[in-house]
């Protein structure tokens, strides 16, 4: 009986083990299935393989070919020709992998393909065209991107237009061509404007008097320059018993020379800016307070002088495209305004822009820039001014002609950095003078030897001459 009774409770603990190993084990089967999954073949361990459409390459594996996996087949295909040797071929242009088993499933290889334009003619035809530079090709998705280095921009554009032309298809070219050297460029410019002005007045002015039965009527005129922005003041008034005439004639002849001669450098493509003048202030409205009792005008500044901008492009060793907009502007009484009591002058503006290609050291003449304005008028009393003979008593004849002629002279060059050595300053060899210097000799500054040569003369050694034949 106990016998049984033992034996009744090693079967019910058996039976609470066994309970409890079938709860366990599904959990545990779960766990080992989680760690038994392992990643046989992925990106990571891929080869990148570019391929053009309709191209192949042909692959030899180390191991036998069980299985050929292919991620798009719309884009890339694989065919087995032999057991350890495959052929990829390109179908349409994109991205996708290959992957290559063996009999136990285990990875043998694994490629990301990515199919691209045919590029290679492309390449030949640049490789023809540019034989010293270093310029590759190299298929983006739909696009193709040009890198590596070229000698200056004239070979990096080149490049970029032949492969847009042979590409085709309206495919996106993306040019990374990296130029090895970019020219800089000095450009010596020479603006000269003479203007001439003429001015001519001739006209009479009268006051007086005169008896009218009982009445005395006196009279004035005067005649101004209306052409010139005044306003002919012509009246009768009462002043007096006297009669005077004033003869009003005038002959006014002026010249303006504008002389500026900026040299500016800049790299190729860059833009270079030169300004040599001022800025005139010019009433742009009021602004109050809340209430409106405190107003304040507001001024804005309006440039004026001699402005130069220039691009300059250099194509090849001594070809340059360049791109030259001058503008000289200056101040006139004529056309001004009178605001709040301020007499805003105008501003008289001749400007002129082009695009050349000119040789380094070339020079470019942008003349015949010519403009003459002429302004007549004659003004005085109605109806007396008329008469004849007489009649020039009572009017007055204003004349003025201007005269502007501009012309700019441009000279590029290509240039590259010196040492400082070489350069020199306004102010080298200047020296103020001493008191009896300035005093007794009249002098504003010290005089000095002239400048030493930079090569003597005589430290040549060899032959020298001419060579006749």
């Amino acid at each position: 009986m106990a016998i049984s009774t033992l034996t009744h409770a090693a079967a019910l603990t058996a039976l609470v083990a066994c309970t409890s190993l079938m709860q366990a084990t599904p959990a545990a089967a779960a766990d080992a299935r989680i760690a038994r999954i392992q990643v046989a073949g992925g990106e990571t361990s891929s080869r990148f393989v570019p391929l053009g459409v309709g191209k192949s390459v042909v692959i030899d594996l180390p191991a036998d070919i069980k299985d050929v996996l292919v991620a798009d087949p719309k884009i890339a295909n694989a065919v087995i020709r032999s057991s350890r040797r495959a052929y990829m071929i390109g179908v349409a242009v994109g991205q996708t992998n290959i992957f290559f088993f063996d009999a136990n499933g285990k990875q043998i290889a694994g490629f990301d393909i990515a199919v691209t334009r045919d590029l290679n003619g492309v390449r030949a035809a640049i490789g023809r065209s540019h034989p010293d530079a270093n310029i590759h090709v190299e298929g983006v998705g739909d696009g193709v991107m040009l890198s590596g280095t070229a000698a200056n921009s004239e070979e990096s554009q080149q490049a970029y237009d032949l492969a847009t032309r042979l590409v085709g298809d309206g495919a996106k070219v993306v040019n990374s061509i990296i130029v090895r050297g970019r020219d800089q460029v000095l450009l010596k410019v020479t603006v000269a404007e003479v203007a001439r002005d003429l001015l001519k007045q001739l006209g009479v002015n009268l006051a007086g008097s005169f008896n009218w039965g009982a009445t005395v009527v006196n009279f004035n005129t005067q005649n101004n320059f209306p052409v010139s922005g005044t306003t002919p003041n012509n009246f009768f008034n009462v002043i007096g018993t006297n009669v005077s005439a004033t003869l009003k004639a005038m002959d006014t002849a002026g010249v303006t020379r504008v002389l500026a001669e900026p040299n500016l450098t800049a790299i190729s493509g860059e833009t270079a800016n030169f300004m040599a003048g001022g800025e005139i202030p010019i009433p742009n409205g009021v602004t109050c307070n809340n209430s409106g009792s405190v107003c304040q005008p507001q001024i804005v500044f309006k440039q004026f002088g001699v402005s130069l901008v220039f691009t300059p492009v250099v194509l090849s060793e001594g070809r340059i495209s360049l791109r030259v907009m001058t503008e000289v502007s200056n101040l006139s009484s004529q056309d001004s305004i009178t605001v709040s009591g301020q007499t805003v002058p105008s501003i008289q503006t001749r400007r002129a822009e082009t695009t050349v290609e000119i040789p380094s050291g070339g020079s470019l003449a942008m003349a015949g820039m010519i403009q003459e304005q002429t302004k007549q008028a004659i003004n005085g009393v109605p109806g007396l001014m008329q008469l004849p003979v007489l009649g020039a008593l009572f009017r007055s004849r204003d004349y003025i002609n201007n005269q502007t002629e501009l012309v700019v002279l441009v000279t590029p060059y290509v240039v590259r950095a010196v040492a400082r050595k070489q350069l020199s300053r306004p102010d080298d060899g200047f020296a103020d003078p001493s008191d009896p210097q300035a005093d007794l000799l009249g002098r504003l500054n010290r005089i000095y030897g002239g400048a030493k040569e930079l090569h003597p003369c005589c430290d040549y050694r060899g032959k020298y001459g001419f060579i006749l034949d």
